[in-house]
């Protein structure tokens, strides 16, 4: 049984091995000190393998020559695949691509035009993202990379600018959190039921901001198409990462790869060739351990989930937190207006081929009757790359799913992201292949949309509501089982050894000691916002954030307006705020951090944070810590009810920022003392510079 309180946590502990997460992010690093592990919770800098942009490099490069960089530290290191709007052939859309297109060949950095396919997909295909290595991507769903080994992750466009300029950015090791798969996946069952399984069944952000790793049996019975679609929807699990370790699964896969290159393509691929290929093979042989987490690792929480007792899911309408069994919902028989086989987590060849099998067999069931999708439907499909459209179609799986009325789109995200044709209008329902179905996302927000794997999608498409295959193929709904026979998803929290357990005291967290300009140490009043999920609209109102000319007085006067507008009267300069759960969700707006700052806030800490908000905030020179167990000690001394939005407490707050340590202070007497995770130099140097784009002109400043 899950309990109701969320649960967040950092592996604020040094003992025990190193996860996988932890280990690749090693790999990566820079300017460690000699024998430093990196564990979670600690602030790092990076040099990842490459850095993906797609359509908004167009917002990325003013951002790159305003910090004064003319040229790339490194041209193999970004990648540009424009894919989002590629349907709008407007005048404004062609030039900026033209201007992306240019700046790639001035550059020399990679470019992948629109039509060649979603940046995940291709980043996957080209070998860009490769097994044991870090790749990040200014897009939410590069945790796709994990589904073949890779560490992948979002960062937000200034890192994407300090990456072009310098190589590298910061990043905060995430708490690892590992989910065991057990058994093996029914027939019909696949990996987009697994990852819409989970989001509902673990509903109470379980994952929120952690890393996840996939581990256990079942694993290894899941293709890498079904990893692929599990990791990329760990970003809408709450996840910064999904992560599959290298197995036979993965090393087969690419040996295919190389042979399909090799038929398709004919040229020897720079990333994705028989040497490449061979070696990483030996690698996974002669060094197993650094392809998979210490039997000793430290993991946040332990998740698991049997694959046996697993049937076809349904998300939806309008989160993923909600999670029906298909057999469930198809009785309700929801008719749909609108079915989309689109988006980068489940377009690929093997999807198309499952959608085409649901039609065939209903065809077969059928004879002589044409199966088309009812006149009020409208289906749309679209590759997730120009290669996948090519064996598609060379398969014959293409031609059948537009004989039975889909229409088809070029390989791009299109709908998924709500631009194009097909968009949902008011009052309809859709289903969708895709990976996100919040209110809006795909169209109008008073429509209605389910998520499901493409054979579900297609079953539904041509039968006009939300449908199993096999009710498609017979054509009407099966009579309901006993309620005795219903299947029951077996699934559960491991808390076994407790994480609390192997927690090291806090002294052996120590590392290093303060830069030159950087305080090892703060003092100043703690100010308590008990409240949960507050947004970037409620720190810093959208009225203002296009308002250039604002001044740092006006901030200071505005900061919190629409959560408390006495927040602005009561807090100091030096104040140390501490906040509740999800702080900073919302909006990309980086105001929210900055008029924080104008306010004179020194450091937040909450019990945990928005992850965007967090890397705004230390790219603008502004502090955010997690301390799950600070927030609920305050919340039983103070949150009482009728206790106002801001609380002034009489406490003072002691924080050794190197040391991992936070003392609070009645007076003269100690009265609670919190791990918090340690600053490194990375996230030291950011914040002495007053920021990333700062960080970035002293780094080339001291180059030249």
């Amino acid at each position: 049984m899950l309990g109701a309180r969320r649960q967040f946590s950092f592996t604020a502990g040094r003992q025990g091995g190193q996860t996988l997460v932890e280990k690749i992010a090693q790999r990566h690093a820079v300017g460690l000190s000699e024998g430093e592990q990196v564990k979670s919770g600690d602030f790092i800098a990076i040099r990842p393998r490459h850095i993906m942009t797609h359509d908004n490099t167009g917002a990325v490069i003013p951002k790159f020559k305003s910090i004064g960089a003319t040229q790339l530290a490194d041209p193999k290191q970004p990648v540009f695949a424009l894919d989002h709007d590629i349907q709008n052939k407007g005048e404004k859309n062609i030039k900026k691509y033209q201007s992306i297109e240019a700046f790639a060949k001035t550059h020399g950095n990679r470019f992948y035009p629109a039509g060649r396919g979603i940046a995940h997909q291709v980043l996957v295909e080209e070998g860009h993202a490769w097994p044991g290595t870090m790749v990040v991507g200014s897009d939410s769903h590069s945790n796709m990379y994990g589904g073949i080994g890779c560490l992948g992750t979002p960062v937000v466009r200034t890192d994407a600018a300090a990456i072009w300029a310098t190589s590298q950015t910061w990043w905060q090791a995430p708490p690892v959190a590992k989910v065991e798969l057990r058994g093996e996946l029914p027939p019909g069952v696949v990996g987009k039921d697994v990852i819409v399984a989970l989001c509902g069944l673990f509903s109470r952000d379980e994952v929120l901001n952690h890393a996840v790793e996939f581990v256990g049996e079942g694993m290894h019975s899941l293709v890498v198409e079904d990893r692929l679609a599990i990791a990329n929807m760990t970003t809408e699990w709450g996840a910064l990462a999904g992560l599959f370790a290298v197995d036979e699964v993965t090393l087969k896969w690419y040996e295919a790869r190389v042979q399909w290159i090799k038929e398709r393509v004919g040229d020897h691929h720079s990333d994705v060739n028989p040497a490449t290929v061979d070696a990483l093979r030996k690698s996974v042989k002669a060094n197993p351990s650094m392809w998979q987490a210490d039997e000793d690792a430290v993991y946040a929480k332990h998740l698991w989930l049997d694959l046996s007792s697993l049937t076809p899911h349904v998300s939806g309408p309008d989160t993923v937190k909600a999670a029906t069994p298909l057999a469930e919902l198809e009785k309700e028989k929801v008719a749909i207006n609108k079915a989309y086989i689109v988006s980068c987590v489940n377009s690929r060849a093997k999807d198309l081929r499952e959608a085409a099998n649901v039609v065939r067999a209903v065809q077969k069931a059928h004879p002589g009757k044409a199966v088309k999708s009812p006149e009020h439907v409208q289906w749309y499909v679209a590759a997730a790359s120009s290669q996948v459209l090519a064996d598609a179609q060379a398969s014959g799986d293409w031609q059948v799913l537009v004989d039975a009325g889909a229409r088809p789109l070029p390989p791009g995200c299109g709908p998924c992201i709500g631009l194009g044709v097909g968009l949902l209008e008011d009052g309809e329902v859709g289903i969708s292949a895709t990976n996100r179905n919040y209110k809006g996302r795909m169209g109008s927000k008073k429509a209605h949309t389910y998520l499901a794997s493409p054979a579900v999608v297609a079953a539904s498409a041509v039968s006009g509501y939300i449908c199993s295959p096999r009710t498609a193929i017979q054509g009407t709904v099966a009579a309901p089982a006993s309620q005795s026979a219903q299947p029951v998803v077996r699934f559960g929290i491991d808390t076994t050894p407790s994480f609390e357990q192997i927690k090291k005291p806090a002294e052996a967290a120590s590392a290093g000691g303060a830069i030159e300009g950087f305080p090892a140490s703060l003092n100043g009043r703690l100010v308590f916002l008990p409240a949960d999920n507050l947004n970037t609209d409620g720190i810093y109102p959208g009225k203002y954030t296009y308002q250039d000319d604002i001044t740092r007085e006006q901030m200071k006067a505005i900061v919190m307006e629409n959560y408390d507008p006495e927040f602005s009267k009561a807090v100091q300069d030096g104040d140390i705020v501490v906040a509740g759960a999800n702080f900073g969700t919302g909006s990309s707006r980086e105001q929210a951090a900055t008029a924080l700052l104008a306010a004179g806030v020194r450091l937040v800490v909450c019990e945990s944070a928005s992850e965007t908000f967090k890397r705004n905030a230390v790219n603008n020179g502004l502090l955010v810590l997690e301390s799950p167990e600070l927030v609920q000690w305050l919340r039983n001394k103070y949150q009482k009810p009728g206790a106002p939005l801001t609380i002034v407490s009489e406490l003072n707050a002691k924080v050794e920022l190197t040391a991992g340590r936070m003392q609070l202070v009645d007076g003269m007497n100690p009265v609670l003392e919190v791990e918090i995770p340690r600053i490194g130099k990375a996230a030291q140097e950011i914040i002495v510079a007053g920021g990333l784009e700062n960080w970035v002109r002293n780094r080339m400043g001291a180059q030249q």
